[in-house]
């Protein structure tokens, strides 16, 4: 086998220090190279970055206000469109440098690299360091100095009690509807949502369609206008109302509607509140949807609500019909709790069921809960034989199809025990508020 020597590698001296190295189209070795050539010339090594403490936003240059975690990819980005001459050079990597937070420092490593002389590529890696310059953006500068908001969003709904407004607010919180909102201040029957745009405001409204039954209207108040210019300075505010009925209400539905929803039975339950009402006949396990428009076209109120309900026992229960999900239709006897007792102390209020008109009395109704209900259990209803409700849609069914008691939801009264803490946590916004 024949020896064939490698090609000999030629080396010359430096032309400053005498080092030997591979020839370049300089003749110098990289550290003279590196001290005769300052690739990092044109950049900055000292910035400022703006930040507001009111609602924790970086300036994004030019204009724009975003939301950036500490050590975050958004305020690296922020940090680098900051530096001038940057683009004269190619960055291969860009990483902070730990700093204390309370410091108002920000430090940035950067590696760049640059062709210096023909085919002779420098890198180098430097540090810029940032102050963290705080100040107001311009939404808060406009809270601050009292020219509050540009439009207003109204939000009610006329029911005696706050259940779908609370549920309403979580879901506010967990879609983060809020984080535009300047001000919101709680009125009666709702809240007032202030804003300094009029797109956010509509963007708010067109979130509260999605998520609740409502009707709204605009209206607009002018400020000021020039007629040089034809412009002009508005304030606009939107009413919404929310439908007045909340999950579980008894309903009475009018007739017309109730035989355009299929001839569903008048006297029916809500099962669920989104963007339509869901009303359930519990006697046959119908089910129809209101939408909104529809509803407003016949606006109805609900007979009882959950402060009506009335606690029974179940004594007997026999599945006897269709089962629709989770829902088993079954014939039920039940009797009010404690109606079997001559008598009952609860606190200071004594009950004698003995001297009771309906004492001991069993009560045959239909009900959705076969599939939950089992005898001995407590279950809450409406009590309708024992109300008196203020409808006229209600006076002028006949007497045969209205049931004494309509039961809504298995009850259990053991459940939550006062030293027991809760399974779950209320959702908060940042400042610590619901």
């Amino acid at each position: 086998m024949e020896f064939v020597p490698s090609a000999p590698i030629h080396r010359v001296l430096c032309a400053d220090c005498g080092t030997p190295i591979v020839p370049n189209s300089a003749n110098l070795c990289v550290a003279c190279l590196r001290n005769s050539v300052d690739i990092t010339e044109g950049i900055p090594k000292q910035a400022s970055v703006s930040f507001c403490r009111n609602c924790e936003r970086f300036l994004s240059p030019p204009t724009a206000w975003t939301i950036a975690r500490p050590e975050s990819q958004e305020l690296l980005a922020i940090c680098l469109r900051k530096l001038k001459g940057l683009n004269k050079v190619r960055l291969t990597e860009a990483h902070f440098i730990w700093t204390e937070p309370h410091s108002k420092r920000l430090r940035v490593s950067l590696t760049i690299q640059k062709e210096v002389l023909t085919s002779t590529i420098l890198e180098q890696i430097f540090e810029i360091e940032y102050l963290v310059q705080h100040g107001q953006c311009p939404d808060c500068a406009k809270l601050a100095a009292k020219n509050t908001w540009k439009a207003l969003v109204q939000v009610r709904q006329k029911v005696p009690h706050k259940r779908t407004f609370l549920f309403l607010e979580q879901l506010i919180l967990k879609h983060g509807a809020q984080k535009d909102t300047i001000s919101v201040k709680e009125v009666r029957d709702g809240l007032d949502f202030f804003y300094s745009s009029r797109s956010h405001a509509l963007k708010m409204v067109e979130f509260l369609q999605g998520v609740v039954p409502i009707r709204s209207k605009s209206s607009e108040q002018l400020l000021s206008a020039d007629i040089h210019t034809s412009t002009a300075n508005f304030k606009y505010t939107y009413s919404v109302e929310i439908i007045p009925l909340c999950k579980d209400d008894f309903i009475c539905i009018p007739p017309k509607l109730a035989r355009s929803l299929s001839n569903i039975n008048p006297l029916s339950l809500v099962s669920r509140v989104g963007s339509s009402i869901q009303v359930m006949d519990p006697a046959t396990l119908q089910a129809a949807e209101i939408s909104a428009p529809v509803y407003w076209r016949t606006p109805f109120e609900s007979l009882a609500g959950i402060s009506d309900l009335v606690e029974f026992t179940v004594l007997d229960i026999e599945p006897s019909g269709p089962v629709k999900g989770k829902w088993v239709l079954a014939d039920a006897q039940v009797a009010l709790s404690g109606a079997f007792r001559s008598s009952g102390i609860h606190g200071d209020d004594e009950m004698d069921f003995e001297s009771s008109a309906h004492a001991n009395q069993i009560f045959h109704t239909r009900t959705h809960l076969g599939g939950i209900l089992q005898p001995g259990d407590t279950a809450m209803g409406y009590y309708i034989s024992n109300s008196n409700f203020n409808s006229d849609d209600f006076a002028a069914l006949p007497s045969h199809r209205i049931p004494d008691i309509i039961l809504v939801k298995k009850s259990y009264p053991n459940r939550r025990k006062k030293n027991k803490p809760r399974n779950w946590k209320l959702r908060t916004n940042r400042d610590g508020g619901r």
